[in-house]
């Protein structure tokens, strides 16, 4: 079971997190949707696509923490770019309405968090993420795609503690796909070792999640030279 206040106040910025999400989608024209994001390869509309697909995706964790059985978020990589595609695809309102419903869906499935727990810890992608994380990890899908809808919103708009909860994800990754050794540093005296350690890198926690999610180097110092990080 998740502390029920912990539990509250992780939906309670998802919320927040996904409204504001909800309200750059609904200012952009069709023309704005089909226009390149941040992640390479993808529009705008492939990026709220997979927020959208994403919601209903990571309620498969919550059934596998609720019922100890372990689940697949979707049957293949090529399904899951299958589904992305399609629902970009959509037209602009039927693709708004599909960002609304799976996100209600996904908060409301969270609630299921506050009972028992058969499962401490899923797996996702090579990580290891605890039950108590699963919303944690919602808020840091939400937040890392706004940025990547390269808008007037920054990731200063997003809740402290929801960058917080984009920079462990991100770490994650780091350590799953075995990125160089470093000890990240923030300047609100987070700490993370990745492998050896080796390189310390220090920002704030706005500029570490920059570099780590998208390669932005500006706000990042480092006592040797910056490497090439794994793609998310």
């Amino acid at each position: 079971m998740i502390n029920p206040a912990r539990l509250h106040s992780d939906l309670s910025r998802l919320g927040r997190e996904t409204d504001m999400f909800m309200a750059t989608v609904e200012s952009l024209s069709d023309e704005e949707m089909a226009a390149p994001s941040l992640c390479t390869g993808w529009t705008r509309a492939d990026v709220i696509a997979h927020i959208a697909s994403n919601g209903h995706a990571l309620v498969k964790l919550i059934d596998w923490a609720t019922s100890g059985e372990e689940q697949q978020l979707y049957a293949s990589q090529e399904a899951r770019a299958r589904e992305i595609a399609e629902l970009a695809a959509l037209p602009r309102p039927e693709l708004l309405g599909k960002l609304r419903q799976s996100s209600a869906y996904f908060a409301a499935e969270a609630l299921r968090l506050g009972g028992e727990i058969a499962a401490e810890e899923v797996h996702l992608h090579g990580k290891q993420i605890p039950a108590t994380s699963i919303v944690a990890l919602r808020i840091a899908e939400v937040v890392v795609h706004h940025h990547d809808l390269d808008t007037a919103w920054t990731v200063e708009e997003a809740d402290p503690d929801s960058v917080l909860n984009a920079l462990e994800a991100a770490v994650r990754t780091m350590r799953a796909q075995g990125a160089p050794g470093m000890t990240l540093v923030t300047e609100e005296r987070d700490e993370w070792v990745i492998g050896d350690g080796a390189l310390r890198v220090t920002s704030d926690r706005e500029g570490l999640l920059e570099w780590l999610a998208r390669g932005v180097t500006d706000n990042v110092e480092a006592d040797g030279p910056l490497p090439i990080l794994p793609t998310w």
